[in-house]
């Protein structure tokens, strides 16, 4: 199944696409610092804190030395590139809290981040980038929702033998990997859902081994159930909303 997104439902991912690309730059960067200092026997330095300027001017070597100069200014040039990203990553994220107010109070459609944020556990990042890869379109039932995430199963016959190989990631790999981290948040937020009781139960008759897989289970069950949850209005047994 592809359906074509529109010109504007397209542009809407820009911004959780772009928030994922300017971390994983930010976590580049930082661990960049972190290796160059490492190399000069420092350790513990955070290029993250506010006081980051300061506390790297008082650094020292190992043996008690300054840091030697051109070290030190590749150090100040890579501290101006993560605070260009810190700032470019609030100016994404207002742009996105500003679109999620948008859409629940314009948009008819009853699928927006604002619903999904509702629940505990889901903050604005995982309601805008489960809105924006995957609510947004048209699903007439779970199964083709969970083959779009790639959470589905992949069957297997061959004459009267019949077997599942797992799922087959052949889906939205941004919507799939959300969905596995929001799982384990599910588990923390949410420990009274019947979804976190299922998890549990089912770890416990394999005797706790097999939690992975049990996760990618959750993770469809779960994207289902927000599915449903949006869409047609139907409470997730068990789950709490956040208090206003």
């Amino acid at each position: 199944m592809v359906v074509v997104p529109t010109t504007e439902e397209e542009d809407r991912r820009r911004i959780s696409r772009e928030r994922q690309a300017l971390i994983r730059e930010r976590v580049a960067l930082v661990n960049r610092i972190k290796g160059l200092l490492y190399s000069q026997g420092i350790g513990g330095f955070e290029p993250l804190k506010r006081d980051r300027r300061e506390r790297f001017e008082a650094l020292t070597t190992g043996d008690g030395h300054e840091i030697a100069p051109h070290m030190r200014a590749t150090i100040m040039r890579i501290l101006d590139r993560i605070e260009l990203i810190l700032q470019q990553l609030k100016q994404v994220e207002k742009a996105r809290d500003e679109l999620a107010s948008h859409s629940s109070a314009e948009v008819e459609d009853p699928v927006c981040p604002a619903m999904l944020k509702s629940l505990r556990g889901v903050g604005p990042d995982f309601a805008e980038i489960i809105w924006a890869e995957g609510l947004y379109r048209h699903f007439d039932n779970r199964r083709q929702l969970a083959s779009y995430a790639g959470l589905a199963p992949t069957p297997w016959q061959s004459g009267s033998i019949s077997n599942e190989q797992g799922i087959s990631k052949a889906g939205n790999p941004r919507l799939r990997s959300i969905m596995v981290q929001l799982s384990w948040f599910w588990l923390l937020h949410q420990p009274e859902s019947d979804l976190s009781r299922w998890f549990h139960e089912r770890v416990k008759l394999d005797g706790g081994r097999r939690k992975k897989v049990t996760i990618i289970a959750l993770a469809r069950k779960l994207l289902i159930a927000l599915w449903k949850f949006a869409r047609h209005g139907v409470v997730i047994e068990g789950a709490v909303l956040k208090t206003a």
